[in-house]
């Protein structure tokens, strides 16, 4: 290739100096695109997709030192309103994917500051948690290690829980343990003679002993991974009439918080509500106006000390009669 373009776009070390210029000035001199394309002879074009592909690697955090009254007000009513140790309100945005963004980040930045060597952290699967990844700092916690908390997909992308998992000990150098099952067994039999195997035995119990859990939840609409597998979505229809909202690690649950009677209870893979309420920190990832009635419930049950959502969904959730029983 040749022309302006060319020295940000071969993979050499000067390419790399030249793009990490491009975004500082841009986010930290303050100029504008054009401005950043006529100092390095770019074009705008590719200022713009060098400023993009930063941003969406993770390459470029904000710290950005302006509370919004608003969310921190919110914040602090779910607290107290619903016995958690902390919750975080982000502003929402216009597109739901932008908005599980966003909350990922926010949690991500919360988790951030609670690892250290030795940590033993439990993860489970999601977009939102996925989004996570970028507020992460990459940094090598000696002897920590991460556990997943339900079984995975035989297909899927990098937010399947395997994907997640694995992403989130590369980025803090841990060793990491995989319950390398299906979520939901054939039936109950399978199920107990699969974690009867010793290795599957020992993550079992690496899980239920991990010293923070970090998980999202998924409703009962086409927009949920789990709603969208062949083994769930034959089940929708049984699952709304018998009250189920949602679920978190595979478990579907009633609005109050405990999980509702269905087949699919005894042959999912994974920690149940019981197991993972006994971890000492239990964080939940979560926004969307369409979540909202699982995050309700997940709040009615005693299953999470620490809550990330968004805006829209915490004027909801301290706008109604929240009955903790």
């Amino acid at each position: 290739m040749t022309g302006p373009d060319a020295l940000v776009e071969d993979g050499s070390a000067d390419s790399g100096e030249i793009n990490a210029r491009v975004v500082w000035h841009y986010y930290v001199g303050g100029m504008t695109q054009q401005q950043v394309a006529e100092q390095f002879g770019l074009t705008r074009v590719r200022v713009n997709r060098i400023i993009g592909q930063a941003r969406s690697e993770g390459l470029v955090r904000f710290d950005i030192r302006m509370p919004i009254a608003n969310c921190i007000s919110l914040a602090e009513e779910i607290r107290s309103r619903y016995g958690l140790d902390d919750a975080i309100v982000v502003p929402s945005l216009r597109q739901a994917e932008e908005t599980q963004r966003v909350v990922g980040e926010a949690a991500g930045s919360l988790l951030d500051g609670m690892l250290r060597p030795g940590i033993s952290l439990g993860v489970g699967w999601g977009r939102t948690l996925s989004a996570a990844l970028r507020s992460l700092s990459s940094r090598r916690l000696a002897d920590a290690n991460v556990v997943t908390l339900m079984g995975s997909l035989t297909r899927g992308p990098g937010t399947n829980t395997i994907g997640v998992a694995t992403a989130v000990a590369n980025r803090i150098a841990a060793e990491c343990h995989y319950l390398a099952a299906p979520i939901y067994c054939p039936s109950t039999e399978i199920r107990a003679a699969l974690l009867s195997h010793p290795g599957l035995e020992e993550v079992m119990h690496r899980a239920a002993n991990v010293d923070i859990a970090f998980i999202s939840c998924g409703d009962l609409s086409a927009r949920s991974i789990l709603t969208s597998t062949s083994i769930v979505s034959g089940e929708i229809e049984e699952l709304e009439r018998i009250g189920a909202v949602g679920d978190i690690l595979a478990t579907f649950l009633g609005p109050d918080g405990t999980p509702v009677d269905h087949k699919l209870r005894d042959r999912a893979v994974g920690l149940s509500p019981d197991m993972f309420s006994r971890i000492p920190v239990r964080i939940l990832a979560s926004g969307g106006l369409h979540k909202l009635p699982v995050i309700k419930a997940v709040l009615n049950g005693p299953t999470i000390t620490h809550l990330v959502t968004d805006e829209a969904v915490a004027k909801r959730l301290v706008g109604h009669d929240a009955n903790r029983s």
